[in-house]
């Protein structure tokens, strides 16, 4: 029986070639080479983490042509492409100990922290610095208060967790062209997808295939997904199969396709049925999606409620949106015509404001300058599509909002984020948000924890607070659609619907091709039970026009 072959590395995708860069700069900087090149290095990340297209398909002057890039960066670009390898990382990664380098990849924990823990404190690794952290031994250096140490070892505790998962985006390509390859090469066997990737969680922990192939069959580069040694992989994947041995395939996949709360409340199922659908007939069921299997049955929608779910073909604008203005990779006016292109009936650009210096936030004459150039493309659209003038607002530390009011109160529409001083309490947190609601300009409130998935929890904040303010001043949610954030997290959707909230799904797209993104939002937003008619971007652009004036 052939092999699976998952030796073969794939192309480099564009993340990994930028983190090689990221990873240079911080390596730099905590040796103290030259500053010039580690903020040269640390531009490249930023413009190379973002963009779309294949960075291993480019020509050296196309390369080089990329903000932030030039002719010495291309030729390094390419010399990953080529080898895989960059010999200047290499060299720094060389006189850096692999522990200190672990700590540089733990959010929070920058080059000048990182180098203090090692040189003043002598710790080596991420244990070692987690037990001193318990051991209160880092407020004894200069920088490290009670305040600060708790904050690292946080942030450490949540980055061990976090081992071992993956993001359902970075997997769910792997995942279905493993099955493809599984169905294609063992053609007298039956394969499914199953658990979290099934149920399309936002993380995940590998590959999850049921199969009625016997557990003794030759799988010669797998193992059996229960054992620990040897774990079986996909493309660096880790891939768990479940073989049934009973014949009850169906029950099988029944059991490993939802959660604990869904099956308990489903209570017992019926055996040696076909396919998930007759088992869901025979107890008088409408056949749920495995991403709507979360809840309890007293919470799921009747069969005809399914069908009003959301769906990626409800998406009629793409709302909140970065361009070459801010920190986006193409211009306003292509992001509109490629929105447009993909059939859409509206786009709302949303740049960074003035406080957020780091992604090039607009000063008030830019965003005047963009206005111009928004009213000028509208015009080129014919009234066939439309350009919404928006910004996305720094909600500043006391909750007010970036700009005067009277610059505010000429965008169509404001999307109020927090971007900055993450570290609060519940009660601040909360209050901070609550106050941006408040304010008479703002529309959406933006990734409303600022989670980033695998790398850094949200701020806490009291979602029903929040949920209930937006209900009470018309301000939209926002379930932010790139695959890190997915912010709001879904299970806030069944409060928040229940109190009126409009969910916005914005795939704040930094790219035209990150405008797909949006899909990832529409999967968690079906987890959360979501209804088309509670989605904002679901409205036609005559009802998103109708919804901007009647608050």
């Amino acid at each position: 029986m052939p092999a699976i072959d998952h030796t073969t590395e794939p192309m480099l995708t564009n993340k990994q070639i930028a983190s090689r860069f990221d990873m240079l700069a911080k390596l730099m900087e905590l040796h103290s080479e030259n500053p010039f090149k580690i903020k040269s290095y640390a531009n490249a990340y930023l413009s190379l983490r973002k963009l779309e297209g294949n960075l291993a398909l480019m020509s050296k002057d196309e390369l080089a042509a990329i903000r932030g890039v030039g002719q010495t960066i291309a030729e390094k670009i390419q010399e990953i492409v080529s080898t895989g390898k960059l010999a200047a990382l290499t060299e720094m990664e060389a006189k850096t100990p692999e522990g200190i380098r672990e700590m540089l990849k733990i959010k929070g924990l920058g080059p000048k922290k990182v180098s203090q823990i090692w040189r003043e404190m002598g710790i080596l690794t991420v244990g070692e610095l987690l037990y001193a952290c318990y051991e209160n031994r880092l407020v004894h250096f200069k920088g490290f208060g009670l305040k600060a140490q708790d904050e690292i070892r946080r942030r450490i505790e949540y980055y061990m967790d976090a081992q071992g998962k993956f993001l359902y985006a970075s997997v769910e390509k792997e995942a279905h062209e493993l099955l493809a390859f599984l169905r294609a090469t063992y053609i007298d066997f039956t394969f499914a997808l199953c658990g979290d990737v099934r149920r399309k969680m936002p993380e995940v922990c590998g590959i999850e295939i049921l199969t009625d192939a016997p557990a003794g069959i030759s799988w010669p580069t797998f193992s059996d997904g229960e054992e620990q040694e040897g774990q079986a992989a996909f493309r660096g994947v880790p891939v768990f199969l479940y073989h049934e041995a009973t014949g009850n395939l169906a029950s099988s996949l029944f059991l490993r396709s939802g959660s604990q709360v869904f099956l308990d409340s489903v209570g017992p199922m019926p055996v040696d049925k076909a396919d998930e659908a007759s088992i869901f007939a025979t107890m008088g069921l409408p056949a749920y999606p495995p991403e709507c299997r979360e809840w309890p049955l007293s919470m799921l929608p009747s069969e005809g409620g399914i069908a009003s779910l959301i769906s990626f073909e409800h998406i009629r604008g793409i709302v909140h949106n970065h361009s070459t203005y801010s920190d986006g990779l193409h211009s306003l006016e292509d992001m509109a015509s490629y929105v447009q292109s993909q059939g859409y009936g509206y786009f709302v650009i949303s740049d960074h404001s003035r406080s957020a210096g780091y992604a090039g936030g607009l000063s008030i004459e830019q965003v005047y300058r963009q206005w111009e150039e928004i009213d000028a493309i509208n015009k080129k659209f014919g009234g066939q599509f439309t350009v919404f003038k928006s910004i996305e607002s720094d909600i500043l530390t006391d909750g007010s909002l970036d700009y005067p009011d009277e610059v505010l109160a000429g965008f169509d529409l404001v999307i109020a984020s927090v971007h900055s001083v993450l570290q609060m309490d519940e009660q601040k947190a909360t209050s901070r948000l609550i106050k941006a609601i408040e304010h008479p300009a703002t529309r959406i409130l933006g990734h409303p924890t600022g989670r980033l998935l695998l790398a850094r929890p949200g701020y806490p904040v009291d979602y029903k607070k929040i949920a209930d303010a937006c209900a009470a001043n018309g301000v939209a949610l926002e379930l932010n659609a790139n695959p890190q954030r997915l912010d709001i997290d879904w299970t806030w959707i069944p409060y928040a619907q229940e109190k009126g909230v409009m969910i916005s799904i914005n795939p704040d797209a930094h790219s035209k091709e990150a405008i797909h993104h949006v899909r990832y939002g529409v999967d968690a937003a079906r987890k959360g039970l979501l209804y088309r008619s509670a989605c904002l971007n679901a409205k036609d652009k005559t009802q998103f026009l109708d919804w901007l004036v009647a608050r």
